[in-house]
Formats: C-alpha cells, structure tokens, sequence
C-alpha cells in the first residue's frame, strides 16, 4: 500500500492536469515527486527552496491572481515556522489555498524536535474559518485533497501521517461517522488514531465515532451519540496535543451534563528518537495503555 504522501504527489500531479486553476508551492521537501509535473506545467510549480515563510506569501499572492494554490512541506515548516504568514498572507488578505503537511507530530523522529508538530491544528484554531482535515489511510487521504482542492476558495488544512489504519472509511469531509454504538460513554477517534482507539475498547459497551474532518467540529453527531448514552462522557483521543478538541465538545454538549477526557500527544518533549510505534507508546496513545485511560475515566 502507498503511503498518504505518495497518494498525495500522484493524485495532485494529475490534478494539475485536469485543473488550469490549481497551482502547487513547495520548498524543497517534496520536489522530486513533483519533478514530471513542474516540466509539464513550470508556471503553477513553484519551488521556493528553504523559504517556508516565502511557501505561505507565494501562495497567498497566486491565490489573489485566482488561483488554487496548494502549499506543501512538513507540518513544522507549514503552520508553525510561517504562521504569520497564514494569519496575514491567507487570512487577512481574505484568500485561501490547500495547506498539505508531512510528518505530523512525530512520523520522522530521527529529524528531532524541529520537525515535530504536535501543536499545529491547536495553532490553526486561533485563526478563523480554517477546515482541518486528518485522513486515518491514503484512500481517505486522496478524497479529502479531492474535496479540498475544489472548495471554493476556502481555507484547507490536510494532514497527511506516516500512521495508517488497516482499512479506509467512506469519509465525507464533514460528517463523523458512527462505526459502533454503546451506552458507557463515546469515544471519538481522530484519523490515524482509529486502529489503536477500536483494539483499546474491544468489547466496551461504548459508541465509537470517527472523525477525518475535525474543523468544522461535528457536534451534531456528537450530541446524538451522547443522547444514546447512559452518561454523556467523552474521551477524544487525537495524534496532536491532547485536549486540542476538548473546547469543541463542551461547546457542543453545553446544555447537557457531561464529562470530556482529552488524549493525544503531551506537552513533554521525548527527546530519544526512537521509532513511531515508540513514541506512540510514550505518549499513552498504544491500545494497551488507551484502554487504561479510557475504562479509568468511564467507570461508573
């Protein structure tokens, strides 16, 4: 199976073929899947070498002539390094373009620190009108570009992760979607952290919800779950900082009675590089230690 990376670069590729308006912005990272596109179409291929800040103005600037850009390197380099840049060349110039990150919170832990971003969709929160997308497999990763790339002139965020679940869900770019219903509480699951999240509760008298779209918060079909529910309690386990979506489920049960547990990466730094599967264990998200978590907080 491709990774959501490679799924990325050939569908785009392709895309940029289909489409006159769409436009791609790399700096460096990614260039070489993109080598046959750039000589079929020089003009909407842009790389702006090691400028990340410069990634985010020339895509500003292309959206302004019309364009449908898609802005593409690593999540440190794409949200964090020119965040100035999304606030004011994106959002105060009142345009928008398709952000397409790699590597996550911790998919490369051998690039250290620096090309970590646990904090990036909490980041993306204090802006406005931002739509966050976190496919669970490349299959949903693919219909999520497709559905960013011809939305309007929206603000897009995709997600792209080393992480992968065994199978791809008909994902809608909007809606959750309800895999198993339970009285003992909802347990929604964020993208890549579905695998984990369903070996965790096995056998658990609990609704699991699955969420590939996390901006806008689906809290319609969060209410209903919870409205099955014996107890209106929430854990969400996400693969960036944890309680990054706890604001949008009180805000959705705010009327009712209810309790939320918040789980994904913490604010300590790992500093050993150690592997993915590693750094999952490290941050209590393994189904293992998931289920410890979760059975402590919806116990009666």
């Amino acid at each position: 199976m491709d990774t959501m990376r490679e799924r990325f670069t050939a569908v785009t590729s392709r895309l940029l073929d289909e489409d006159p308006r769409l436009a791609v912005v790399l700096a460096e990272i990614g260039r070489d899947g993109f080598t046959r596109a750039q000589g079929r179409h020089p003009d909407r291929v842009v790389n702006v070498g090691i400028r990340e800040q410069l990634l985010v103005g020339v895509g500003g600037g292309l959206a302004l002539t019309g364009l449908r850009p898609i802005m593409h390197t690593f999540a440190s380099f794409l949200v964090e390094r020119p965040f100035e840049q999304l606030k004011l060349d994106l959002g105060h110039q009142g345009v928008g373009g398709v952000l397409v990150s790699a590597a996550g919170s911790y998919d490369w832990p051998a690039g250290g620190f620096t090309h970590m971003s646990p904090g990036d969709v909490a980041l993306l929160d204090s802006l406005d009108g931002w739509t966050v997308h976190v496919p669970g497999h490349p299959d949903e990763a693919e219909a999520l570009l497709r559905h960013a790339v011809a939305a309007g002139d929206d603000k897009v965020y995709l997600r792209l992760s080393e992480q992968t679940n065994q199978e791809p869900r008909a994902v809608d770019g909007a809606r959750f979607l309800t895999l198993r219903e339970g009285r003992g509480g909802v347990v929604v699951a964020v993208g890549p952290m579905l695998e984990n999240v369903l070996g965790a509760v096995a056998g658990l008298d609990v609704t699991v919800l699955y969420a590939s779209t996390v901006r806008p918060f689906d809290a319609a079909t969060l209410r209903t779950a919870a409205a099955v529910a014996e107890a209106a309690d929430v854990v969400v386990v996400e693969p960036y900082h944890e309680g990054t979506s706890t604001r949008q489920v009180n805000d959705a049960l705010a009327d009712v009675p209810h309790r939320v547990l918040g789980l994904g990466v913490g604010r300590r730094e790992l500093r050993r590089y150690g592997q993915l599967d590693e750094h999952l264990t490290g941050q209590g998200l393994d189904p293992r230690t998931l289920r410890e978590r979760i059975t402590g907080f919806l116990a009666p």
